[in-house]
């Protein structure tokens, strides 16, 4: 059954949620704020999201599938971090060019200019896949820590379906072309991009938004647009095929507002750069910013079955910050969903519900909640406390 609870209508919600007063965090004052749909222009998928709170500040065919191209690296990035925050993989392990892949991949596409039987580290192979795109990294970096090229694509799938990615596929390492076999969305590219930034925010700074890559002495520039050029930038990935167009998965963040963008689609290079630029620069600038939840927060209960308890409390996992467009007080209306009663056992910060943001004028946004504690199975003593506790409510 869908639970649906309204926890409140209008920016009057925050007085429910237990703040006393609304803190407004405004972007920079400037003259002309560009309409989004003139900034997006040039680009046919276009999406922008709050990282933390998760809200969408703007959607444009952002659940149609495209060809990902190179962005498919930062899943092959993202796959790598969790194996060695697992363990499984050290960033000092040494894998080889093997001459099978060689054959294939020497020097094909965007490179490292890696040679038949050249041993080379994982920590050297991120550095060459985040940076300059190398193809061949993917496939060193594939092999060795996988076995295969099709044994790290179905890590790379578990990892798409783990994330909740339901309209993505991997079929590649790199995103070489596949005839369309690898293929993604722009919201499953923004949960993708929260992910791998939130679980791994040191080899994200140490791997990502670097300008270049200097390797056996040959030096080569990151084609990133926004790095070095809006402030805040870090990262994390342009792509191009003729089969694809340009791309680009690009983050930045400034006094704690972090902001995960896609552009897809789009006909030329350069007009990626600047739709990508005024995108992100928009997004700061465009909206004031009213903090809704702290984190740890209780925003609601949610009825639990079969469990040692009857509800639990829902919190953020992160601060949840209402943007809404500058200078202006929208209709704004808040509302729990979830699947319930919620079946126990419930582990403490499972995702079990969503709180659904809905901003006039703006697309709607669904955030996790997650459960505050744990929730056992009932044993026979909660149930029956459980059945006479519900006779008589």
């Amino acid at each position: 059954m869908q639970y649906v609870l309204k926890i409140g209508g209008g920016l009057a919600l925050l007085a429910m949620a237990g703040s006393a007063s609304i803190a407004v965090e405004s972007g920079p004052s400037i003259e002309r704020v560009a309409s989004v749909d003139e900034v997006t222009d040039a680009a046919p998928i276009a999406l922008l999201v709050d990282m933390r709170s998760g809200q969408v500040l703007y959607s444009k065919e952002a659940d149609r599938r495209f060809v990902p191209a190179s962005i498919t690296k930062v899943m092959s990035a993202f796959v790598a971090f969790e194996m060695i925050e697992s363990g499984e993989l050290d960033e000092r392990q040494v894998f080889t060019f093997s001459k099978e892949a060689a054959k294939v991949w020497k020097r094909k596409g965007s490179t490292m200019f890696l040679t038949e039987g050249e041993q080379v580290p994982v920590y050297a192979l991120l550095q060459g896949i985040t940076s300059v795109s190398a193809n061949d990294a993917c496939v060193v970096l594939a092999e060795g820590a996988a076995g295969s090229l099709d044994a790290w694509a179905d890590r790379m799938n578990k990892a798409a379906a783990d994330l909740g990615m339901s309209n993505s596929h991997f079929n590649t390492p790199n995103g070489y072309m596949d005839d369309g076999k690898t293929f993604t969305t722009a919201s499953d590219l923004s949960k993708l991009a929260r992910a791998l930034i939130s679980r791994h925010p040191d080899k994200y700074a140490r791997y990502f938004g670097k300008e270049g890559l200097n390797y056996k002495g040959i030096a080569q520039a990151n084609h990133d647009p926004i790095t070095g050029k809006v402030e805040g930038a870090d990262g994390l990935k342009t792509g191009f095929t003729n089969e694809a167009g340009y791309g680009f998965l690009g983050s930045a963040e400034r006094n704690g507002t972090r902001l995960i963008m896609v552009v897809a689609g789009v006909d030329r290079g350069r007009e990626r750069g600047q739709a990508a630029r005024d995108l992100i620069e928009w997004g700061f600038a465009a909206f004031d910013r009213k903090l809704l939840f702290s984190r740890g927060l209780k925003v609601a209960d949610a009825e639990v079955q079969a469990g040692s308890a009857r509800s639990v409390g829902l919190v953020a996992a992160e601060p949840i910050k209402l943007a809404v467009p500058k200078g202006t007080t929208p209709a704004v209306s808040i509302r729990i969903s979830y699947e319930g009663p919620l079946r126990a056992p419930i582990r403490q910060g499972d995702k079990v519900a969503s709180l659904v943001m809905d901003v006039d004028g703006m697309p709607q946004s669904r955030i996790a909640l997650v459960a505050q504690d744990d929730v056992a199975e009932a044993g026979p003593l909660d149930r029956v406390w459980n059945g006479l506790a519900g006779w008589f409510s």
